[in-house]
């Protein structure tokens, strides 16, 4: 973890706070657009926000947090209680939406989903990319840094304000798509799906904040050997490998608990894991906060 002082705190959109974090001591660890961090909260609650700063900016991050109505917590404390001047604990920049190298860019970004893309789009457009970003909100009231995007982009960047103009016509947008670009789309669950149904896989590329919905064969039972410690941890179908390595004293780094954040990734070494989370865990990894086991025993560095 990287100690953090919150710098500053504004106000970018109805229901929008932006953080500034600047490093306790000195140079923050280095990032790249599409990557997210851990932050601590002083209530005990740990929550994921991508970067939407600029990378190049090494003493200080930038997120940005919409108070959920429904929050578990995080959004609400962030809003009511976070005060400039507070040391706050961030986690190493974990990157699962990397930005892939393109000489043209679709960027597609719902509410505060234009968070991993800001960066993104600066990114591209110093590359000497063709970019283009299409920005839709419920209101131009509830969308964060529009003004900076405007200036900063011009005729780049289209805003779409529903209550105004409707949804994007994504289907226009696929038809008219250059064969040499790449689509990143960040948003809520129906833009995703739209994107999903209009462009080619391929070529689609999507951060979801909450997990597809999904079924999963009945949980089993099976044992986690932990290499590293020596230690043998059974888990029961009733709970996550999470929680029974934490029940049995090995507690594993996490966030989300969801499978959409990656703060849980572990090594494996044998044994087959029954992946589900929504990130797509790279070979030889898996994530114990919802993914299981194939096999009667896994093998992990821990």
């Amino acid at each position: 973890m990287q100690l953090t002082i919150l710098d500053r705190v504004d106000r970018v959109a109805d229901g929008v706070v932006s953080l500034v974090l600047r490093g306790a001591a000195g140079e923050l660890e280095p990032w790249e657009p599409g990557a997210h961090i851990d932050l601590a909260l002083p209530n005990w609650l740990t929550r994921q926000y991508s970067l939407c700063g600029d990378p190049a900016d090494r003493e200080r991050y930038r997120i940005a947090v919409r108070h959920d109505p429904l929050s578990r917590g995080g959004s609400e404390y962030v809003h009511l209680f976070l005060r400039q001047g507070r040391p706050l604990e961030v986690s190493e920049p974990r990157n699962n939406f990397p930005l892939l190298p393109a000489p043209e860019y679709l960027f597609l970004a719902g509410g505060i989903g234009i968070t991993p893309i800001l960066p993104m789009l600066r990114a591209a457009t110093r590359a000497g990319a063709a970019a283009r970003l299409v920005y839709a909100g419920r209101s131009a009231a509830t969308m964060p840094f529009t003004d900076e995007l405007r200036s900063s982009y011009g005729d780049r960047v289209t805003v779409l304000a529903e209550d105004e103009h409707g949804r994007p016509d994504l289907a226009a947008l696929a038809a008219g798509l250059s064969p040499r670009a790449l689509v990143y789309c960040c948003g809520p669950a129906p833009m995703l799906a739209a994107a999903e149904a209009a462009f080619p896989a391929g070529r689609l590329h999507i951060e979801r904040f909450r997990p597809t919905p999904r079924t999963f064969p009945p949980n089993t039972a099976f044992e986690v050997v932990c290499a590293r410690s020596g230690r043998t941890v059974p888990v029961s179908p009733e709970e996550s490998m999470l929680d029974a390595l934490t029940y049995a004293g090995l507690p594993v780094a996490s966030g989300c608990r969801e499978g959409v954040c990656g703060s849980c990734e572990l090594t494996v070494l044998d044994g087959e894991p029954e992946h589900r989370d929504d990130i797509g865990a790279p070979a030889g990894r898996m994530y114990a906060c919802v993914s299981r086991a194939r096999s009667p025993r896994l093998v992990v560095d821990l």
